[in-house]
């Protein structure tokens, strides 16, 4: 047990933990789906754009000095967030980037789903998607700023809302793993009963088949 429980906290560790961006191919006319499980009352963040093809131009914005690629019309994405029960949370349709935010009201694997539109000739359209929730959902530059505080003291906070999350994700394991036992007890008890059903209509179909020749044979006089 304390084996599982240093595992589900290193698993814990590396989901809460800030990682990259991801970066996907997408096809011109399909679909790519990620899914995230995210406990009630957790924030969610997440942000995404298409990725400039090799040998794309770039224009020059005039309140700016930097330059952003200039991408073709083939290079769009549509986005959509589900909750678990297929409430819809985030909607955008052929844009080059976008960003959503929400906190969860619902336990369980919240779906993104990006498809690209079809083109002709077909096109892959490349984009990069960060998606966090829990600790490192919170934008702790943000926090140090609006706290006057020091970096030892943000990296505290940090700590101690990693170690309340890991605390209250067990506690939501533990359910899970409660809710997983007893339906496997249900599924037991239901696998036994058809069990002894399928034996009862066995030996009834074997002692109708035993009178059923008995019958034959007294006819036939060979008993």
């Amino acid at each position: 047990m304390a084996a599982r429980s240093l595992h589900y906290l290193l698993l814990l560790f590396l989901a809460g933990s800030p990682a990259g961006a991801l970066r996907f191919d997408l096809q011109s006319g399909h679909t790519k789906c990620i899914s995230d499980d995210i406990k009630v009352g957790a924030m969610a963040v997440g942000k995404y754009h298409v990725v400039a093809p090799e040998g794309a131009g770039s224009t020059t914005s005039s309140s700016s000095s930097s330059s952003q690629p200039l991408l073709p019309d083939s290079h769009r994405v549509s986005l959509r967030v589900t909750s678990p029960y297929g409430n819809s949370l985030h909607y955008s349709e052929n844009v080059q980037s976008g960003n959503f935010a929400f906190t969860a009201s619902e336990a369980g694997d919240y779906l993104a789903c990006f498809w690209a539109p079809d083109h002709r000739p077909p096109a892959t359209v490349g984009f990069e998607f960060d998606w966090r929730s829990g600790v490192s959902a919170r934008d702790w530059t943000n926090v140090a700023k609006k706290g006057q505080v020091d970096m030892m003291e943000v990296e505290l906070k940090k700590l101690e809302d990693t170690i309340e999350s890991i605390h209250e994700e067990m506690f939501y394991l533990r359910e899970r793993e409660e809710e997983m036992q007893d339906l496997n007890r249900r599924t037991n008890s239901w696998m036994a009963w058809l069990s002894f059903l399928s034996l009862a209509i066995c030996l009834s179909v074997a002692g109708l088949q035993l009178w059923h020749l008995k019958n034959f044979f007294e006819r036939k006089k060979l008993l």
